[in-house]
C-alpha cells in the first residue's frame, strides 16, 4: 500500500515539474489553448468563450494580443 502511494506521489511530482518547466521556458509563461469554445466536448451549447469572448471555432483572442491582461 505505501509503495503505491510513493509511486503516485512521484508521478504527480514529475507532472507538476513538467508544467513548471513549460511555464519557465515559454515566453511570458502563458499557457496555449485556454479557450474552451474551441472544444466541442466542453462547449455543447455553442456559447462564447468566457476567457476571451471568442466564438466557437474562432482562434483565441488572447493569443492574438499576448500583452493584454
Amino acid at each position: 500500500m505505501s509503495t503505491t502511494i510513493i509511486i503516485s506521489i512521484g508521478i504527480i511530482s514529475i507532472c507538476l515539474m513538467g508544467i513548471a518547466i513549460k511555464i519557465l521556458i515559454k515566453p511570458n509563461g502563458q499557457f496555449s489553448g485556454t479557450c474552451a469554445s474551441n472544444n466541442p466536448f466542453l462547449n455543447k451549447e455553442g456559447e462564447k468563450c468566457s476567457y476571451c469572448g471568442a466564438d466557437p471555432g474562432d482562434q483565441c483572442k488572447k493569443e492574438e494580443n499576448p500583452d493584454e491582461k
